[in-house]
């Protein structure tokens, strides 16, 4: 498998994209939409992943793209919360919060395989 040339080519950010454009069409639906402080805050959250994975990869340091990856997955995490949040307030339906549930985990899994694929190429400090 070829290096990711831009942050675009990036399969975490890819599905991150997804995920976006899923709490978008959530959103919209009739009884979510009218908690705006609840589904902006799980817009806020799935674009915080996909936001962090591209301001990572562009940050030039492998350190500082693994701390934006480390956030990228924070977000997701949130995000799953607010979905719970949200089915126990009646105002999603169970199919639909397993979806995003679904598509948000998947996000983080991909988050934290190129957390690890990163790591592995952090050169290690010396001890003096």
């Amino acid at each position: 498998m070829a290096a990711a040339r831009t942050f675009e080519d990036l399969l975490a950010w890819q599905q991150a994209r997804k995920l976006v454009a899923a709490v978008r069409v959530a959103i919209k639906t009739e009884h979510l939409s009218r908690d705006y402080p609840l589904s902006d805050q799980m817009l806020r959250a799935a674009r915080s992943t996909m936001a962090n994975i591209a301001e990572g990869f562009e940050s030039g340091s492998r350190p500082e793209f693994n701390r934006y990856l480390g956030m990228a997955r924070s977000s997701c995490a949130e995000l799953r919360s607010h979905l719970y949040e949200a089915e126990d307030a009646k105002i999603l339906e169970s199919n639909m919060q397993e979806q995003l549930a679904t598509l948000a985990k998947s996000t983080s899994n991909l988050v934290s395989s190129l957390e690890i694929a990163v790591e592995k190429k952090i050169p290690k400090a010396r001890k003096a």
